[in-house]
């Protein structure tokens, strides 16, 4: 059952530079990209290989089902990236969901409300090189990882765009790039929604991400007496561990269980 009555793993906000010892008990919330998979020059460059996927069956068939991708990526696009994996989902930073029984809310359309948005964005980097604007749907991420000169220009592009819009959006940050997503959704709101359903309930809740919009879902977790664990040194959690490589190995413990 979910531990409760104080934090595991830590002492204030020092991290212990390891994770914590497999169990049975978990219910897993995995970030992708950084976290499962390493990050590359753009997000269309992503390939999830099929040892990673092999072993994500055996990690859920370990916690009877119990894992869940938590994504600034549309599910659309986290089915396409596993196929012909379906795992319960959260897609960009909690905006859509679908449960382990299948049930979807959020689904991806496009927005009309962003239009003015990808037309300013999209003359953005038409006229910076290197830029990348990601559209999701409902979300638009400006990326600028392989032109990091152009960071103050994207700044201004997103801030202007997000000052010309109705008052329900907001700019989320990451890791080189600037989303612009609609305010009252995040990783944590959605993984609320799954504590709630079987196989998460009652289990004890583990969120794995190596960047800011994972923050809120650490926070949740952590007052729950769940565990949080970092990836890399850019977010705090309870746990650290350095790359998706260790993340993948620390999964393995899991699928080892007996």
């Amino acid at each position: 059952m979910m531990a409760r009555g104080g934090r595991m793993g830590y002492v204030g906000r020092r991290m212990r530079s390891r994770a914590p010892a497999a169990s049975r008990d978990f219910g897993l919330f995995l970030d992708v990209d950084g976290t499962l998979v390493e990050l590359q020059e753009t997000p269309a460059d992503v390939v999830v290989g099929e040892s990673l996927k092999s072993l994500l069956v055996e990690v859920s068939r370990r916690l009877q089902g119990a894992v869940a991708l938590v994504s600034g990526r549309s599910i659309e696009t986290l089915d396409a990236l596993f196929e012909p994996l379906e795992f319960p989902a959260a897609g960009l930073h909690g905006v859509e969901r679908r449960s382990a029984s299948g049930a979807r809310r959020g689904a991806s359309y496009c927005d009309s409300a962003l239009a003015g948005a990808r037309l300013a964005l999209t003359a953005f980097v038409e006229s910076h090189p290197g830029t990348l604007l990601e559209d999701k749907g409902r979300a638009l991420a400006l990326h600028f990882r392989l032109a990091p000169e152009f960071e103050t220009g994207a700044r201004q592009a997103v801030s202007a765009v997000v000052r010309s819009l109705a008052s329900g959006y907001h700019v989320q940050e990451g890791k080189m790039v600037l989303e612009i997503k609609p305010y009252g959704f995040t990783k944590a709101t959605a993984i609320e929604e799954f504590l709630e359903e079987a196989p998460f309930a009652g289990r004890t809740p583990v969120v794995v991400g190596d960047d800011l919009t994972d923050q809120a879902g650490f926070r949740l977790v952590e007052a729950l007496g769940g565990i949080s664990i970092a990836v890399g040194h850019r977010v705090q959690g309870q746990w650290r561990l350095d790359n998706p490589a260790a993340v993948r190995r620390w999964l393995a413990s899991i699928a080892a269980l007996p």
